[in-house]
């Protein structure tokens, strides 16, 4: 007897439906076929103990079965419950009316308990664009396929919960899940505020600047400053996820499994920190069974590169590409997938191999040209994707033993927000442009049109610290932020000069004695 079950099979960040067809008939012979992995070959015996934990058996007969489409490949153990199930119908063990209906997926153990899988999120969303009634999935990943309304989503713990179910001699009640009334009660609460953050007013000006407009920073100053303790901050400034982010980016987390058991919709943005001896292909996604990568965890959140120069060349090269296209094209020998990456990258870094120069107190003990090597270990092409690169100083002990307490994060925040709806308002008419830094010319031209004496200042500094023609654009789009923080409609002077104190490291006497101030 022929039947047909279905499944899912996750590519990228999307996924196919996949129908597992099986045929039990006269004879002994047990095959897999359709591009099955060796978890999958190996759901033989997963299923035959599962089978006979709940009361049934594996028929003593030919099972062939095949999963279509035969051109893509099926991995993992996701697939032992859909060919359980096709199983015992084939062999006219049970009776599932409405097994069409549908999409079956989970591990199964040797007792017959069904164990949690990936990427059952985006699994879901094909479910119900396929036009299925529901999804039957292990129960610690109901909460997850729930995210999807229109969908009926069944949460089983065993192998005999689903039989039951489908044969019609028992219920399941669906998980139900009001993504629209979660989303809106997120709290926004945060582990770590800029309150508790003594000092360092100017490195939290360039934090607001940067959020408000989705630039790419660089801390440049000495061990102890206090460069990761503000960076761990950066979440509680940015502005809250839309429900359509919230939707893509717990589809990434659901595919490469890093949601827990029971997670929802995520609505806090991610804040990835990859240590530096992170592999390439751990940064941008990959591997012989292809996820994504840390730069697509952290798409609509934050990349946090600690020790920037610690990290191999061949790690920070590839980062090139993703940041000027916000996504990234994986491409081997046997498959070709996209993932999303737009993130907005923060790095930190010593300014010398000692880490004290230009420190107030500590003499740098570095060698004549070490700063320059040092640097050098960071290629230009990918400085130049680094809109805000800021010096940040060591807090002196007045401050640092105040009582006062900071700003919070929530009214900077506030400010990030009003700047970004202007942003939203602005860009509209545009497709894949959300904020400032991600304007192309023909918007940098539209919208940082400069008065003469603002043009002026830009000329003079531009010659003066003899700066390379890439920051011109960088300036301007962080001058145009700097604007939308004061609701101004024209870049005036003080957004000019506030925006060049940013370039820091494209002056070309950094590193010597006439490193000055603009």
């Amino acid at each position: 007897m022929l039947v047909k079950t279905y499944g899912a099979a996750v590519r990228g960040i999307d996924a196919i439906i996949v129908t597992v067809e099986t045929v039990v008939d006269r004879g002994i012979n047990y095959c897999i076929v359709g591009l099955p992995d060796t978890a999958v070959k190996e759901s033989h015996e997963r299923v035959r103990s599962a089978l006979k934990q709940s009361g049934y058996g594996l028929p003593r007969q030919s099972v062939t079965i095949n999963m279509a489409p035969a051109d893509v490949r099926k991995e993992g153990a996701a697939y032992d419950l859909p060919i359980a199930i096709s199983t015992l119908v084939g062999a006219e063990i049970i009776t599932a009316p409405s097994l069409s209906d549908y999409v079956i997926m989970g591990e199964l153990s040797l007792d017959g308990s069904v164990r949690p899988v990936r990427g059952v999120l985006p699994m879901a969303i094909e479910a119900r664009r396929q036009g299925f009634k529901g999804m039957i999935v292990p129960r610690d990943n109901a909460t997850e396929a729930a995210v999807v309304d229109n969908l009926a989503v069944y949460g089983v713990d065993r192998l005999a919960d689903v039989i039951d179910f489908l044969r019609g001699a028992s219920e399941l009640r669906p998980t139900v899940v009001d993504t629209r009334a979660e989303f809106a009660g997120a709290t926004g609460l945060f582990d770590y505020d800029f309150a508790d953050v003594k000092g360092q007013e100017n490195v939290k000006r360039a934090f607001e600047v940067a959020c408000a407009g989705g630039h790419n920073i660089l801390l440049v100053g000495p061990p102890g400053a206090g460069k990761s303790m503000m960076a761990k901050r950066l979440p509680s400034i940015m502005p809250p996820l839309t429900l359509g982010e919230a939707l893509e980016t717990t589809k990434i987390h659901s595919v490469a499994g890093k949601l827990r058991a029971g997670s929802r919709l995520m609505t806090v943005r991610p804040f990835r920190a990859p240590h530096h001896t992170v592999s390439p292909v751990a940064l941008v996604g990959g591997g012989s069974s292809p996820l994504p990568g840390e730069i697509s965890l952290a798409h609509n959140g934050i990349l946090f590169l600690d020790e920037f120069p610690e990290y191999p060349r061949s790690v920070l090269e590839v980062l090139r590409q993703p940041l000027e296209d916000r996504h990234i094209s994986v491409s081997r020998a046997r498959y070709s997938v996209d993932y999303p990456a737009g993130f907005m990258l923060v790095a930190s870094m010593n300014p010398c191999p000692c880490g004290y120069y230009n420190h107030p107190t500590k003499a740098c003990t570095c060698r004549p040209g070490q700063v320059q090597k040092y640097l050098g270990r960071i290629s230009g092409p990918l400085l130049d994707r680094i809109d805000i690169q800021v010096e940040i100083m060591p807090v002196p002990f007045d401050e640092l033993s105040s009582m006062k307490r900071g700003e919070s994060s929530a009214d900077i925040r506030r400010r990030v927000v009003a700047a970004r709806e202007l942003q939203a308002r602005r860009f509209a008419g545009e497709s894949d442009i959300h904020c400032n830094a991600q304007m192309n010319s023909r918007l940098i031209s539209r919208c940082c049109v400069l008065e003469p004496e603002v043009a002026g200042i830009l000329k003079q500094a531009m010659v003066k610290f003899d700066m390379s023609a890439r920051a011109y654009d960088r300036i301007l789009k962080l001058a145009r932020t700097i604007a939308d923080l004061d609701a101004s409609e024209s870049i005036g002077a003080s957004h000019m000069r506030e925006a060049i104190s940013y370039r820091n490291l494209d002056r070309a006497s950094w590193g010597s004695a006439k490193n000055t101030p603009f």
